[in-house]
């Protein structure tokens, strides 16, 4: 366990690498992809103990990470979008109605949270979301089926994408 910013930072070892959840006392507040200069998961020493509620929330996002590494929907824990803006909410709770193998454009979200002309503040929102992969910004494409950014780099997307068999133009 590590603490950052009031957050509990616990590790997931995954085949793909250590993912970082970061917890805040409402639930999953952050999840940074894996980097080259992690520490493996063995090395998280155990300061203080961490809370029950803190531990049910990591297994559960735990297996949720993993499922969805895999192509699969799964349950998640509660999710800490404290600070966060009203758009941005709106935008990432649409996201979350997609369902592993489909897709949307930025355009479509746009429309679906009744604002159709803030395409560029979907993609702004798929930039700014601190919950990658489980809040799927993966499953965000141009209107033109073409790939846009990703926040954790477009090697992540396209394995992300591959992974649940959809197509897209490169």
């Amino acid at each position: 366990m590590f603490m950052k910013r009031n957050l509990v930072e616990l590790p997931i070892p995954t085949r793909d690498g250590i993912f970082l959840a970061h917890y805040s006392k409402k639930g999953l507040a952050e999840l940074n992809f894996p980097v080259g200069s992690a520490r493996r998961a063995d090395q998280w020493t155990l300061r203080r103990s961490v809370p029950t509620k803190i531990k049910k929330w990591h297994r559960t996002t735990e297996t949720a990470l993993k499922k969805i590494l895999a192509g699969k929907k799964s349950k998640l824990p509660p999710l800490d979008w404290t600070g966060k803006t009203e758009f941005q909410k709106s935008a990432w709770k649409q996201m979350l109605k997609i369902s592993p193998g489909k897709t949307k454009s930025y355009g479509e979200v746009a429309t679906a949270i009744k604002n159709p002309k803030a395409v560029r503040a979907v993609g702004g929102a798929c930039g700014a979301n601190p919950i990658p992969v489980l809040v799927p910004c993966h499953r965000i494409l141009a209107a033109n089926k073409k790939l846009g950014g990703f926040s954790g780099g477009l090697d992540w997307k396209r394995s992300l994408l591959k992974r649940e068999g959809i197509k897209f133009d490169v």
